[in-house]
């Protein structure tokens, strides 16, 4: 039985480093963008135009060093760069699905603190390059004979190309399509909406976005300085945006991360709404005007145990996959869902676009609080069961099974919550963390295993 490869760069969401070091280092980095381009020249008409291949960036510091090496790298292979500035990224994937780019390339570090940043590289369809794609460009970077010529690289001056109608145009074209995805009858006009924008990508892109639809916007966390992005704020850290809500009287409160592929809510209440609420709410709305396709939604196996039960009341079958939007995607086409998701906000609405995108699921659940009333009252009867999550910074990643207390410690576990609660233990893809999660009925429960999970893998593997 064929056995499936490991990437060595390319994590679940790119690759991730800290600028400077491997793999994000200057020779690598440029490898990384000559290897996009050779990829990219196979895959063209020999009569055709060079690849055109579209950059943006989050506010790091470290940004736009990246995107001129990556440029001067694709220049070498023979592909023209275009830069698209400070852009979230689905507005990337936006742009190249829908104006003829041949790829997309993102530096950020999504959620991640400012000294972290990564590569992300979109396919011409605005989705993630399938996985042979990725080996393929992989091979290209860690080949010695897999670069293109150095001398092609004196060019490289025009590496940072503007595109011709400069970054502005394709913002507006980009908030034109997210304008378009508001629900027939909402109106947004007297709206008081607190957008925290994790001093990000979104930063100029969501207060000039729901300021266009009429609404009345209370930007926060939106002054980026290269260094204060996800500082304190943003998804990873909403009780600002929840404690703004309250204290301005207004309707709904978004919080994004830095990229803005991320983003999760609060009420006039202030209560936080994650991932699974919005689920709930956009999958009922969906049901609700039978556009919800097959009555099914694809979440993960950290989409909480009420979720589920809420959504079976309410006649919808949720399917759950592995960690990770890849995942959520790959699963939702293979059974032609076009609802999907994360617990952390990142949601896919396949109708309207190709990836998940925090600014379009904002336009989403604000058109549907425009429509069906308040969001405390969407989410009233979603329960949500204790469940608490720690990461414990590993030295290695050997299968988990293969740690004889680990092993021994989870199957304790799985046979004392039984059916009354769950278990996740697995690797996070992007970062050296293994992820403990315990959901059940009781606090104390969850308390106790996911303390002694968390023991156990500490003392096979912790850094």
């Amino acid at each position: 039985m064929a056995t499936e490869r490991t990437k060595q760069l390319f994590g679940t969401d790119g690759i991730r480093g800290i600028p400077g070091e491997y793999p994000l280092d200057d020779v690598t980095l440029e490898r990384v963008g000559s290897a996009l381009g050779l990829h990219l020249a196979t895959q063209k008409n020999a009569d055709s135009e060079p690849p055109r291949v579209l950059i943006g960036r989050d506010p790091r510091e470290s940004g736009p060093h990246i995107v001129e090496l990556i440029a001067r790298g694709l220049v070498s292979a023979g592909a023209e760069p275009v830069s698209a500035g400070v852009v979230t990224t689905p507005g990337v994937a936006w742009l190249v699905s829908r104006e003829g780019f041949s790829a997309g390339v993102v530096i950020s570090a999504s959620h991640n603190p400012y000294h972290d940043n990564g590569v992300k590289l979109i396919s011409a369809s605005g989705m993630k390059f399938p996985d042979a794609a990725e080996h393929e460009i992989e091979r290209l970077i860690l080949s010695p004979n897999g670069s293109a010529p150095a001398a092609k690289i004196a060019n490289a001056a025009r590496a940072s190309k503007a595109h011709p109608d400069g970054d502005e145009k394709l913002h507006q074209d980009y908030l034109h399509g997210l304008r378009a995805a508001v629900l027939p009858g909402a109106k947004f006009a007297g709206m008081k909406i607190v957008l925290d924008c994790a001093n990000g990508a979104a930063s100029e892109l969501a207060p000039q976005l729901f300021r266009m639809l009429g609404a009345e916007v209370v930007a926060i966390n939106n002054a980026p300085d290269g260094k204060n992005i996800n500082a304190g704020c943003g998804s990873l850290h909403p009780e600002g945006m929840q404690k703004r809500v309250v204290e301005s009287g207004a309707v709904l409160g978004v919080a994004f991360d830095g990229d803005a592929d991320r983003a999760i809510f609060a009420s006039p209440s202030g209560k936080l709404v994650d991932g699974d609420g919005v689920l709930l709410v956009a999958g009922r709305h969906m049901k609700s005007a039978d556009k919800l396709k097959g009555n099914v939604i694809v979440g993960t196996t950290m989409a909480n145990l009420g979720l589920e039960r809420a959504l079976d009341q309410s006649g919808l079958k949720l399917v759950r996959t592995a960690v990770g939007d890849r995942y959520v995607l790959e699963e939702m086409l293979r059974i032609g869902a076009n609802l999907g998701g994360e617990q952390s906000g990142h949601i896919l609405f396949l109708d309207d676009a190709t990836t998940g995108d925090g600014m379009l699921t904002a336009v989403k659940i604000a058109s549907i609080v425009s429509l069906a009333g308040a969001l405390d009252l969407l989410v009233a009867d979603l329960q949500i069961y204790p469940q608490k999550i720690v990461n414990v910074r590993v030295r290695a990643k050997p299968p988990l099974e293969s740690l004889p207390e680990v092993s021994r410690t989870l199957g304790e576990a799985e046979k004392a919550l039984g059916k009354s609660g769950r278990v996740i233990l697995r690797y996070s893809g992007t970062e050296p963390l293994a992820r403990v999660m315990v959901e059940a009925e009781r606090d104390e429960d969850v308390r106790r295993w996911t303390d002694s999970l968390a023991s156990a893998v500490r003392s096979a593997i912790g850094a």
